[in-house]
C-alpha cells in the first residue's frame, strides 16, 4: 500500500519534495487522491456487480446439476431393478440347465456303458472266434488302447465259468501277458533312452496290470547299472538314491513306494553282500580286524541311513530304515559283546605279558583265600612284612605305556559298545568292559605292582636299602588319574541313566580303597626304613672323631625331595609331617643316649641347629616347631645352674611337661652336684 501511494505521489505534478524542480503542491496532491479514490470506488462497484452476477449463475447451475443427479438416481434404480429380474431369470435357467444336465447324464452314462460293453463284446467275440481283426490289436502304435481293453477283458474273463470258456480265457490271458511284456519292454527301452515322459506314460498304463511291480523292479535294476564304480559303496548308494529321488516323482504315481523299494534292494542285496564279504573272512581268524570292520561298516551304514531320512519313504521311515539295518547286522550283533569281551581279555593279557617279558620277569602268584587275607590284616595292623622280602632292583613294574595301551583298547571297546549294543543292553555291556579294565589294569598291573613293591620294602634295620616304593606310589597315582579320567569320559555317559551306575561307582570305590590301603602301608613302612637308615648314619658317624652332619642332613633332604616328587596334593604335607615327626623322635632319642659336659652341650646345640635347618625344608609348621623346641631343650645342657628356672619358664619351654625338662637336665655331667639339684628343684 505504501509503495502504491508513493508511486501515485511521484506521478502527480507538485507531489515531489521541497527544493525539487517543481514546488510541492498539497492541494493538487489532495485533489489527485480524491479523484483516485473515486475511481477506486467506481471500480469496486463494478467488480461487486460482476461477483453477484457470477454467484447467481452458479446457484442456477447447481440447481440444474442437482436435478440431473436426481434423474440419474431414478434411472439407476430402474436399471438395478432390471438387473435383479435378470439375475433371477438366469438362476432359474441355470437350475433348469443343471436339472437337464443331470437327466442327460442319467441317460448318457448307461448309454456310454452300453457302448463300452458293446465294444468289449465285439473284442470278446474276436477272441472267441480266435482271430483278432481290430486295428487296436494289430496296430503297435495303439498299444495303450489295447492295454486298456485287454485289462478289462481279463477282469471279465475271471468271472466266466472255466468249463465253457477255458479256451477264450486262455487266449485273453495270453494276450494280457503279451501286452504286459510289450509294455515292460517299452518302459525298459525308454529308460535306457532317458525318455522320462514315455516312461511316465507306460508306467501309468502298467499301473493296473499285475506286472506293475515287475516294471518297478526293472526300473530299480537299470538304475543301479554303473552306479557302483567308486571304492566307497556307501557313497555310491547315497548318490544313487539322491539321483533317483529327483527322477522318480516324474515317472511313477507312487514315488515314495518305488524309492523305498530301491533302498530296500540296495540294503538287502548290495550292502548285505558287501558286509558279509568284509566280515565273514575275518570273523573266526582275526577278532581285532573283525571288530574294527564291524564298527566301521555299522557306522557307515547308519550314516547312510541318516542321509536317506531326508527323502519321502512313507509314514514311518525311521522304523523302515532301522529294520533294514537290523536285517544286515542282526547275526553279527547278537553275539557282539562276547566277541568284544573275549578279544579285550586276550589283548589285555598279551599287552601285560609282553611288558613283563621285556623285563625278564616271571609274575609271582599272589595268593588269595583265608590265609592270605589273614596275612593282609596282620600286615595292615602291625606293619610287619610277612613272607620273604624280594629284591626288585628298583623296578616298579608299572608302565605308563602299558596303561595307555590298555586304556586305548578299552576306549575303543567302549566306543564300539556304544554304537553296536542294543540300547537296552548298553549299560550291562559297558559294565562288562569296565570289569575287564579293572581286572587287567587295576588288579593284574597296579595291584600286582603294589604287592611286589610292598614285598620289596626292606626291614627298618636294613643298611643302604633302595627305598623305591615312593616311585611306585608316584606312578600308581599318575596311572589312577588316567583310569579315573576314562571312567568319567567314556564309561559314565553309557551308564549314567541306568542301575549299573551305582554298581560301577561301588566297584571303583572298592578298588580305590584297596589301593589306598596298600599305598598307606607301603608309605608307612618306607618311612620306617628311612628312619632306620637315618639311625644307621647317626650311629656310624657318631663313632668317628669328627662327626660329619652333612652326610646325615643330605640324606634327610634327599628323602624330603623324593616325597615331594612322588606325592601330589595334600598327600605331600601328610607324608612329610609324618616323616618330620619320626625324624624329630629319632633325634630326640639319640640325644637322650649321652651325658653332656659344657663343651658337649654346645656341640649338641650346634647339631640340633643343623637338624633344624633340615626341618625347614619340610615346610611343615609342626615339624619346625618340634625342632625349635628341641633346640631350646638343648640349651638346658649348657645354661648356668642359677638360670635353669628362668630358661625353663621361657616362651618355648613353659608349656612342656616337667618330666621332659627333667630328662634333659639329667643329661648334664654336673647333674649330680648338690648345687644343680638345688637350683633345678
Amino acid at each position: 500500500l505504501n509503495e502504491y501511494i508513493e508511486r501515485l505521489v511521484w506521478r502527480t505534478p507538485g507531489g515531489g519534495s521541497r527544493g525539487g524542480p517543481e514546488a510541492f503542491d498539497p492541494k493538487r496532491l489532495l485533489e489527485e487522491f480524491v479523484n483516485h479514490i473515486q475511481e477506486l470506488q467506481i471500480m469496486d462497484e463494478r467488480i461487486q456487480r460482476k461477483v453477484e452476477k457470477l454467484e447467481q449463475q452458479c446457484q442456477k447451475e447447481a440447481k440444474e446439476f442437482a436435478k440431473k443427479v436426481q434423474e440419474l438416481q431414478k434411472s439407476n434404480q430402474v436399471a438395478f431393478q432390471h438387473f435383479q429380474e435378470l439375475d433371477e431369470h438366469i438362476s432359474y435357467v441355470a437350475t433348469k440347465v443343471c436339472h437337464l444336465g443331470d437327466q442327460l447324464e442319467g441317460v448318457n452314462t448307461p448309454r456310454q456303458r452300453a457302448v463300452e460293453a458293446q465294444k468289449l463284446m465285439k473284442y470278446f467275440n474276436e477272441f472267441l472266434d480266435g482271430e483278432l481283426k481290430s486295428d487296436v490289436f494289430t496296430n503297435s502304435e495303439k498299444i495303450k488302447e489295447a492295454a486298456d481293453i485287454i485289462q478289462k477283458l481279463h477282469l471279465i474273463a475271471q468271472e466266466l465259468p472255466f468249463d465253457r470258456f477255458s479256451e477264450v480265457k486262455s487266449k485273453i490271458a495270453s494276450k494280457y501277458h503279451d501286452l504286459e511284456c510289450q509294455l515292460i519292454q517299452e518302459f525298459t527301452s525308454a529308460q535306457r533312452r532317458g525318455e522320462i515322459s514315455r516312461m511316465r506314460e507306460v508306467a501309468a498304463v502298467l499301473l493296473h496290470f499285475k506286472g506293475y511291480s515287475h516294471c518297478v523292479d526293472v526300473y530299480i535294476k537299470q538304475c543301479q547299472e554303473g552306479a557302483y564304480l567308486r571304492n566307497d559303496i556307501f557313497e555310491d548308494a547315497a548318490i544313487l538314491c539322491q539321483r533317483v529321488n529327483k527322477q522318480v516323482g516324474d515317472i511313477f504315481s507312487n514315488p515314495e513306494t518305488v524309492l523305498a523299494k530301491l533302498i530296500q534292494n540296495v540294503f538287502e542285496i548290495k550292502l548285505q553282500s558287501f558286509v558279509k564279504d568284509q566280515l565273514e573272512e575275518c570273523r573266526k581268524s582275526d577278532a581285532e580286524q573283525y571288530l574294527k570292520n564291524l564298527y566301521d561298516l555299522y557306522t557307515r551304514t547308519t550314516n547312510l541311513s541318516s542321509k536317506l531320512m531326508e527323502f519321502n519313504l512313507g509314514t514311518d521311515k525311521q522304523t523302515f530304515l532301522s529294520k533294514l539295518i537290523k536285517s544286515i547286522f542282526i547275526s553279527y550283533l547278537e553275539n557282539y559283546i562276547e566277541v568284544e569281551t573275549g578279544y579285550l581279555k586276550s589283548r589285555s593279557a598279551m599287552i601285560l605279558q609282553r611288558y613283563y617279558d621285556s623285563k625278564n620277569h616271571q609274575k609271582r602268584s599272589i595268593g588269595t583265600g583265608g590265609i592270605q587275607d589273614l596275612k593282609e590284616r596282620i600286615r595292615q595292623r602291625t606293619n610287619l612284612p610277612l613272607g620273604p622280602s624280594i629284591d626288585t632292583h628298583g623296578e616298579t613294574f608299572l608302565s605308563q605305556e602299558v596303561v595307555v595301551n590298555l586304556l586305548q583298547e578299552t576306549k575303543q571297546a567302549f566306543e564300539r559298545c556304544h554304537r553296536l549294543s542294543d540300547p537296552s543292553d548298553l549299560p550291562r555291556n559297558a559294565f562288562r568292559i569296565f570289569t575287564i579294565l579293572v581286572e587287567f589294569l587295576c588288579i593284574e598291573h597296579i595291584d600286582y605292582a603294589l604287592e611286589t613293591g610292598l614285598a620289596g620294602i626292606p626291614s627298618s634295620d636294613s643298611k643302604n636299602a633302595n627305598l623305591y616304593f615312593l616311585d611306585v606310589v608316584h606312578q600308581a597315582n599318575t596311572i589312577f588319574h588316567l583310569f579315573d579320567k576314562q571312567f568319567n569320559d567314556h564309561l559314565m555317559p553309557l551308564i549314567s541313566s541306568s542301575p549299573k551306575l551305582s554298581e560301577c561307582l561301588q566297584k571303583k570305590k572298592e578298588i580305590i580303597e584297596q589301593m589306598e590301603m596298600k599305598l598307606d602301608t607301603g608309605i608307612d613302612r618306607t618311612l620306617n626304613c628311612m628312619i632306620g637308615q637315618m639311625k644307621h648314619i647317626l650311629a656310624a658317624e657318631q663313632k668317628k672323631t669328627d662327626f660329619n652332619k652333612n652326610i646325615f642332613c643330605a640324606y634327610v633332604r634327599k628323602q624330603v625331595e623324593k616325597i615331594k616328587n612322588s606325592m601330589d596334593g595334600k598327600n605331600v604335607d601328610t607324608v612329610l609331617m609324618e616323616l618330620g615327626v619320626r625324624f624329630h623322635r629319632l633325634i630326640y632319642e639319640h640325644l637322650q643316649q649321652y651325658s653332656y659336659s659344657c663343651m658337649g652341650g654346645m656341640l649338641a646345640i650346634c647339631d640340633v641347629a643343623e637338624y633344624r635347618k633340615c626341618a625347614k625344608d619340610f615346610k611343615i609348621p609342626l615339624v619346625l616347631q618340634l625342632f625349635d623346641t628341641l633346640h631350646a631343650l638343648c640349651n638346658l645342657l649348657v645354661v648356668a645352674p642359677d638360670n635353669l628356672k628362668q630358661v625353663c619358664s621361657g616362651e618355648q619351654l613353659a608349656n612342656l611337661d616337667k618330666n621332659i625338662l627333667h630328662s634333659f637336665v639329667q643329661l648334664r655331667a654336673d647333674y649330680r652336684s648338690a648345687r644343680l639339684a638345688r637350683h633345678f628343684s
